[in-house]
C-alpha cells in the first residue's frame, strides 16, 4: 500500500500532522539522497560534517518548510530535496574555507613578551621566586603551583594531589607559601 502512495499523497498528509506520512516520506528519499550525495562533499569539510548529517538536516528543512512547497509536476520534490541539499553541501564547504587551516605549534615555543608576572615583579625576582619554588619539597611546589599559579581551589588541589581534605590541601599551602617567603628572604640577605 505504501508503495502505491504518491509523493503528493505523502505531502498532502504531512500537511495535515500526518507523523506516519512523514515517516514514509523520510524513508522514500533517504536513501536516495545519501547516494546523489556520496562524495560531493569536499574532503576538507568532512571533519565538520558528514554526508548523513547533510541529507537529515536537507529533510528537516524540507519538511518543516513543507506548507509553502508547491508540486509542479511528477518528481519536483525530489528537485526541491536535491536543491537544499546542495545549499547544504555548499555552506559546509563555505564554513571550511572560513577556518584558516591548523598546524601543530612545536613543543619548544616560547613566547618572546614578559609574562604578566614579569612585569609586575621583574625578572630579577622572577629567578628568585623560581629558585626558592624548585628548594621546596616536590608536594608543596605543586601544591603551590596549583593554588597559586593555576587558581585551583583547595578542593581541585586536594583532588589533584589525591589529598584527604579541602583543609589539608590549605595547610600544605599554606606551609608551602611560607617556606617559599623563607626561601626567598634568605637569598635577598646573601
Amino acid at each position: 500500500m505504501a508503495d502505491l502512495e504518491t509523493t503528493a499523497s505523502l505531502l498532502a498528509k504531512v500537511r495535515e500532522g500526518d507523523e506516519g506520512a512523514r515517516t514514509r516520506l523520510v524513508v522514500r528519499y533517504m536513501t536516495l539522497l545519501r547516494r546523489w550525495a556520496h562524495g560531493r562533499l569536499p574532503p576538507r569539510a568532512r571533519h565538520l560534517a558528514d554526508t548523513e548529517d547533510l541529507v537529515q538536516l536537507t529533510l528537516i528543512h524540507a519538511l518543516d518548510g513543507v506548507d509553502r512547497f508547491e508540486p509542479r509536476r511528477e518528481g519536483a520534490f525530489l528537485a526541491y530535496l536535491r536543491t537544499i541539499l546542495l545549499n547544504e553541501i555548499r555552506g559546509a564547504a563555505r564554513r571550511v574555507e572560513a577556518v584558516p587551516d591548523q598546524e601543530e605549534l612545536p613543543v619548544d615555543l616560547r613566547d618572546r613578551h614578559r609574562s604578566p608576572l614579569e612585569e609586575v615583579i621583574g625578572a630579577q625576582a622572577i629567578e628568585r621566586y623560581e629558585a626558592a619554588l624548585s628548594m621546596l619539597t616536590e608536594e608543596q611546589r605543586q601544591a603551590f603551583v596549583l593554588r597559586v599559579e593555576m587558581g585551583f581551589t583547595y578542593r581541585q588541589v586536594a583532588e589533584a594531589m589525591g589529598g584527604p581534605s579541602d583543609d589539608a590541601a590549605r595547610m600544605l599551602v599554606a606551609r608551602a607559601t611560607s617556606r617559599l617567603s623563607e626561601l626567598m628572604a634568605e637569598h635577598d640577605r646573601r
